[in-house]
């Protein structure tokens, strides 16, 4: 058992998959705070879609254990299952090109993979109909999760091991003595800690000026999209269509859910620690209205997923994503401020990353080997000059650094 008193910034996948593996791993004083409900923020608005396939060696270690540990959890969590329908990656001649680089990486690492043309693609999902060129990297892994159902379940899971989440709870500083982290401040009291893991992605940075620090990293809109139940339910694979601009995959009850970039859109800055994801709701500029969104992805997709053709909307959502200046996560501990440790930037993925960034997270807090070396992700890697003149850009959408899931 650990008696040290570890506390967590945010509630929502990454942050509770920490506190589900600092149980785990004996500690008996695990604090998750968050300023609103649990998995109430960008958690609950992600596509939920993983493929192992990424683009570096520690993206692709980290990955194929973040798929092991979704089936794991598939029979601990209770009411939550990992779908297991594998992960369509396509692309067009040109991308192609690229992407064909790593597979030698994928052998190495034991990542399965198919390599699918258009007609064996048509053959294998008849509901699917790629354009003759394309090129689908099939990764039979790969599958998605329904967020309304893994957050309530990891979080009830680490409430049963003993974790307190406490929400509502703000928190608006940190307590130190010398450069040592020793707690935090919230809205409601002080509360002491050997350690504080901070898992609140776009507010990182407003929290972090508080001790003269800054991270790499923009954040951008993401807006995804639910159809009606479909009278003939689709058997596809979550797919990400990189030549549409977006991704499409089964959701719960026979619908399909999508979701589009806006390339143009400009970064998303949070300037304040209350900030609600509620105000992005507002949708000042016309072009991002969701109705003009969904008639984007209708007159996308519809020629690829032809069923989208006369199918309603049911609903939408909008959340945040945050990306680093190199693109890859921004993981581990500060080492200029003991006792502070970090797990944003994830690009798109934090969702599908969150079982095993909690994992090493929780290695990192407990002093033990992690189970990949995650050194290309550590914070530190990062120099003040660098990292201020990123933050002084403005920049759009199209201009970050941006990987899928």
């Amino acid at each position: 058992m650990n008696h040290k008193t570890v506390v967590i910034l945010g509630a929502g996948v990454t942050g509770l998959s920490t506190a589900y593996h600092l149980a785990r791993k004996g500690f008996t004083k695990v604090i998750v705070l968050d300023k609103g409900p649990a998995g109430d923020g960008s958690s609950s608005r992600a596509a939920g879609i993983i493929t192992g396939l990424l683009w570096t060696e520690t993206g692709v270690r980290a990955r194929q254990i973040s798929l092991q540990l979704f089936r794991d959890l598939s029979e601990e969590l209770e009411g939550y299952r990992f779908q297991s329908v594998g992960a369509l990656n396509l692309f067009e001649p040109q991308s192609w090109k690229e992407r064909k680089k790593l597979l030698p990486l994928y052998d190495r690492c034991q990542a399965p993979y198919e390599i699918l043309d258009a007609k064996e693609m048509r053959a294998r999902w008849p509901d699917l109909y790629p354009r003759e060129d394309f090129i689908g990297l099939f990764d039979p892994r790969g599958g998605y999760s329904e967020p309304q159902d893994y957050i309530p379940a990891l979080a009830q899971k680490c409430r049963q091991l003993g974790v307190e989440i406490r929400e509502h709870q703000l928190v608006t500083d940190f307590s130190l003595q010398g450069e040592r982290i020793t707690g935090v401040r919230t809205v409601l009291e002080t509360i002491e800690a050997d350690a504080v893991v901070s898992t609140i992605y776009s507010w990182t940075n407003m929290l972090l000026s508080r001790l003269g620090l800054q991270l790499p990293v923009k954040t951008v809109v993401h807006q995804r999209y639910i159809t009606e139940p479909l009278l003939n339910p689709l058997a596809i694979p979550a797919v990400n269509a990189d030549p549409m601009g977006g991704y499409v995959r089964p959701a719960a009850g026979g619908r399909l859910l999508f979701g589009i970039e806006t390339a143009e859109r400009e970064e998303q800055r949070v300037t304040r620690l209350e900030y609600h994801l509620s105000e992005l709701e507002q949708y000042p500029d016309p072009r991002y209205a969701p109705d003009r969104l969904k008639e984007e992805i209708r007159t996308g997709f519809s020629s690829f997923v032809p069923a989208l053709g006369t199918v309603k909307w049911e609903s939408d959502k909008v959340g945040l994503l945050t990306f680093s200046m190199d693109g890859e996560p921004i993981l581990g501990p500060v080492h200029d401020i003991p006792g502070l440790y970090v797990g944003l930037a994830f690009h798109s993925g934090g969702f599908a990353y969150n079982p095993v960034s909690g994992l090493l997270l929780a290695e990192f807090v407990a002093d033990s080997h992690t189970s990949v070396n995650v050194m290309a992700f550590s914070p530190d890697r990062f120099n003040a000059a660098e990292t201020a003149a990123y933050l002084a850009e403005t920049v759009k959408q199209k201009d970050v650094a941006r990987r899928r899931h």
